[in-house]
């Protein structure tokens, strides 16, 4: 795929974060339904990407039996309580490489935006520092994190707010995703998608249309990506990077 590509949106948990969103729904669902069954593989396939609502009504749909998906506002509450916790006790860490892309795509004068359906987002960027003392929050030019919107992912409306909000048209956005929700989204909105798959998952997100799928954003060639060009550089390169 040859586009011109001037601005790159990132989703946060599971992309820039290593966020402790999963545990949270993971924890709540005690006494709606057994938690052993949100495994990582469920909640990547239905709740992760997804509105905080959305992803209350889709774990009691599938795990909680008849009626339970009537108790959603409240499974929905208790989650967002133990998240709010979780992260001001500051269990979360921010991943290595998703640090080296945002500082090197921000060096190549692509705008960043943050498009993640968490209301949590910034908080959590904010508490990241980078070497140069800034924190990583201060790197996006925008932050559509939490936006209400009509519909969540794979809905592009997000992703479309945050090519409004930095001044670029959809088609020359790159979304940077780890759920197939996200991915799906990206297309619907005339985006690329480069999809991360840090769980093992790179077939759902192949599957869902990404361009291009990798287990590390270091694989990233950014210097074809200043050319339009989205794709992995060469093994032996990555490899001793």
């Amino acid at each position: 795929m040859t586009r011109i590509l001037r601005a790159a949106i990132f989703d946060v948990d599971g992309v820039l974060v290593d966020s402790p969103h999963e545990q949270a729904w993971r924890e709540a669902l005690a006494g709606f339904a057994d938690p052993a069954g949100l495994t990582t593989a469920f909640y990547q396939s239905h709740v992760a990407g997804k509105r905080r609502q959305e992803g209350a009504w889709a774990v009691l749909e599938h795990l909680g039996g008849a009626g339970a998906t009537a108790h959603a506002a409240a499974y929905a509450e208790r989650k967002q309580a133990l998240i709010d916790r979780l992260i001001a006790e500051g269990r979360f860490v921010a991943f290595p490489d998703a640090i080296r892309l945002a500082v090197g795509l921000k060096e190549a004068g692509l705008r960043l935006a943050l498009a993640s359906s968490s209301k949590n987002a910034d908080a959590m960027l904010a508490r990241v520092s980078l070497p140069d003392g800034r924190t990583l929050l201060s790197l996006f030019d925008a932050d559509l994190s939490g936006r209400d919107v009509p519909r969540g992912k794979p809905d592009p409306a997000l992703f479309l707010l945050a090519a409004e909000a930095v001044g670029v048209p959809p088609g020359q956005c790159v979304v940077v995703e780890d759920a197939p929700a996200g991915i799906e989204a990206a297309r619907a909105g005339g985006m690329a998608s480069l999809g991360i798959a840090r769980l093992g998952d790179a077939a759902l997100l192949r599957a869902a249309g990404a361009d291009l799928v990798v287990t590390s954003l270091d694989q990233l060639d950014l210097a074809a990506l200043g050319g339009g060009m989205l794709r992995a550089r060469a093994v032996t390169e990555a490899a001793h990077a």
